[in-house]
């Protein structure tokens, strides 16, 4: 019997029998875990309210053995709130449905239980600390995490140089199934030719550049998140569902959209 502590973010739970429910988490050290915590929905559960989905927390493991993932599920025993950011996101639609799609998409990307991903675990954190504070459009926020997760997970794609021969950029033509932009002589049946200011919209998301991307105007970030999520479903091979309920409607924070 071992007790294995970490930090994650909750990703998503599940019911198990009358009071208990296994968690999902993406933790700093173990990548993916799943653990059950019991009597979590009784309303006298210590650290119920806890466990929910986009909770930051520290989190202490029972585990049948050395490792934490076996046969057998962990137990989760202890609960501490790092950061609510779940509140604060639930609060509004826009966050809410841009952060599900978060979490959906770390899921994803960590299939192997157990398998450290620390790369994955610093941009989830840093994405939903993003949202919780207001900082950008949640769907620019979207698009930029899924832009990087693609990334740290060697799917990145060229915005600017081409993918197929280097050629440096601008380069006019964009084809999801060959990496990014190529030039006239690479380019492939089925490529689209985006804006240029939506080519440097997604070259700012995947760069951090927060200055350009806020400014950029809303028909380019409706263009952007259309290829971005193409293009994450293309290397995922199979479709994010909570995609589809992302608000990409203009609002208070953001002018981007995406029909």
């Amino acid at each position: 019997m071992t007790l294995i502590r970490d930090d994650g973010v909750v990703l998503r739970t599940q019911k198990l029998g009358e009071a208990d429910r296994i968690i999902t988490l993406l933790t700093r050290q173990h990548g993916r875990v799943r653990a059950v915590a019991r009597g979590v929905r009784r309303t006298k559960s210590k650290f119920g309210a806890r466990l929910e989905p986009f909770s930051h927390v520290d989190v202490q493991f029972f585990s049948r053995g050395e490792e934490i993932v076996g046969r057998h599920l962990a137990l989760c025993t202890q609960v501490e709130t790092i950061s609510p950011y779940g509140g604060r996101i639930v609060a509004d639609y826009p966050s809410y449905t841009a952060a599900t799609a978060m979490l959906e998409t770390a899921e994803r990307f960590t299939e192997n239980e157990g398998e450290p991903a620390v790369q994955q675990y610093l941009l989830l954190i840093g994405a939903l600390r993003t949202l919780a504070a207001g900082e950008h459009a949640p769907s620019l926020v979207l698009d930029a995490f899924l832009l990087r997760s693609l990334s740290v997970n060697g799917y990145a794609p060229s915005f600017d140089d081409c993918a197929k021969c280097g050629l440096p950029g601008p380069n006019r033509f964009f084809s999801i199934q060959t990496g990014g932009v190529l030039c006239h002589d690479c380019r492939v049946p089925g490529s689209v030719v985006p804006s240029p200011e939506t080519m440097e919209l997604l070259g700012a998301l995947l760069s951090g550049d927060w200055e350009t991307a806020d400014a950029c105007e809303e028909r380019h970030c409706r263009e952007g998140s259309g290829l971005v999520a193409a293009y994450v479903q293309w290397h995922l091979e199979r479709g994010l569902r909570s995609l589809k309920y992302v608000d990409r409607l203009p609002g208070p924070v953001s002018r981007a959209g995406r029909s």
